[in-house]
């Protein structure tokens, strides 16, 4: 909008600056607490908070998971369980989303995943149909997100 307004004649707006982005995953409740500990058995993440939901129905055994704060590869995400809350930002858990993790050694990423519970997907694939030339797996994981796991991507101007 504010490039429209400068074409248009009007004064452009602050260009607007983000420091990061943070995958939210939205798993079908009660299941996040399952997803983190899955999480960090097969992609090695690291816990750093979780805050539950305030509110807790009385058929519920544990508190709903808010968000839960985990770094994987350098990278936050946040795991939440999925609640038919009006508040929720979406109401589908595990749809629409395909997270990619690099690493040197895809066979021994994709396996530690299926051992901790992930479904592979294919076979391993290498050249030109995988990650610009390099090496993926792919795994879903028992909360439906689509894991692709790939050796490091070359440089596109390599690739092309």
């Amino acid at each position: 909008m504010a490039q429209q307004e400068v074409l248009n004649g009007g004064v452009a707006e602050k260009a607007v600056a983000f420091t990061a982005v943070k995958p939210q995953l939205m798993v079908e409740a009660p299941k996040a607490g399952d997803a983190i500990e899955f999480y960090k058995s097969a992609f090695g993440a690291e816990e750093l908070s979780r805050t539950f939901h305030p509110k807790r129905k009385a058929e519920q055994d544990l508190p709903l998971v808010l968000s839960a704060r985990l770094v994987l590869a350098g990278t936050t995400i946040l795991v939440s369980d999925c609640t038919d809350d009006s508040a929720a930002p979406v109401k589908t858990a595990g749809t629409g989303c395909v997270l990619c993790l690099e690493t040197e050694d895809v066979e021994a990423a994709v396996g530690k995943a299926v051992a901790a519970g992930a479904v592979a997907e294919g076979e391993l694939a290498d050249g030109d149909g995988a990650c610009c030339g390099g090496r993926v797996g792919k795994v879903k994981d028992p909360y439906g997100f689509t894991w692709l796991i790939c050796s490091p991507a070359k440089k596109c101007a390599e690739a092309e």
